[in-house]
């Protein structure tokens, strides 16, 4: 799967610590002290995550929308 664009969440937790997920592949999520190596380490999910799909990904990821309550 070559050429394929993944999108990452990115949230700092209250250690400082910072989270990212991908939406379009299921339970793919890493840490990092610092958005470099949350970025170097979530790469090397990513990679484990693809290499475990049997068939082609069918989930599009669309964007993110903020949503304020008042």
């Amino acid at each position: 799967m070559k050429n394929k664009e993944f999108y990452v969440v990115i949230e700092r937790d209250e250690d400082g610590m910072y989270i990212g997920e991908v939406p379009q592949l299921k339970a793919c999520y890493s840490q990092g002290e610092t958005i470099d190596e949350l970025m170097k380490n979530i790469r090397e999910v990513i990679e484990m995550c693809v290499e475990e799909l049997e068939e082609e990904l069918t989930t599009e990821f669309i964007g993110v929308q903020k949503v304020v309550l008042s």
